[in-house]
């Protein structure tokens, strides 16, 4: 078996601490920043490859990307 990575999962708080709490903070504002969409249309895609479906991927990421950049740009910021 091969690990990644070293974090150490922290075990249940029976009382919160503002440590803690903070931590939660970050983790949530960290996910509302992060990507809301995989920017692929929804359906069902059977590929041949791995390739394939690699190469599609990439594709709507970067269309993704483009569009987010285009419409940033348009609201100034």
């Amino acid at each position: 078996m091969r690990i990644v990575g070293n974090r150490v999962e922290r075990p249940l708080a029976l009382r919160p601490t503002s440590e803690l709490f903070a931590e939660g903070l970050r983790f949530i504002a960290a996910a509302a920043l992060g990507e809301s969409s995989t920017y692929i249309p929804k359906g069902v895609y059977r590929f041949r490859t791995h390739a394939q479906a690699e190469e599609q991927r990439l594709a709507c990421l970067a269309r993704g990307i483009a569009v987010r950049s285009a419409a940033a740009r348009a609201a100034g910021r």
